[in-house]
């Protein structure tokens, strides 16, 4: 199982990227319902290990950061699935 993973918020951001092309921090705060220091620490993780991509604009002259899931963060989450699926199954 992918260790970045394993954590409730990494997880749910990677989840909640999935079914979209950009989202921004304030969009993913409230999906995970996070605080804003909790998630940017578990993104920067995802950031570093290039599942996930980072974009900062300015829109309206204030800041923005915005982010998706990259090829390299799909392919580790449904691997993680798969893993999760086969441990059901062998339970079973």
């Amino acid at each position: 199982m992918d260790e970045l993973l394993l954590s409730k918020v990494r997880l749910g951001i990677v989840a909640a990227l999935l079914a979209s092309e950009w989202t921004s921090f304030g969009a993913l705060a409230e999906t995970t319902q996070t605080t804003g220091g909790n998630l940017g620490a578990n993104l920067a993780k995802l950031v570093d290990a290039g599942y996930v991509e980072e974009e900062k604009l300015f829109v309206a002259r204030r800041p923005q950061s915005r982010y998706r899931l990259s090829a390299r963060g799909r392919k580790a989450f449904l691997e993680h699935v798969a893993q999760l699926q086969s441990l059901v199954k062998g339970a079973s």
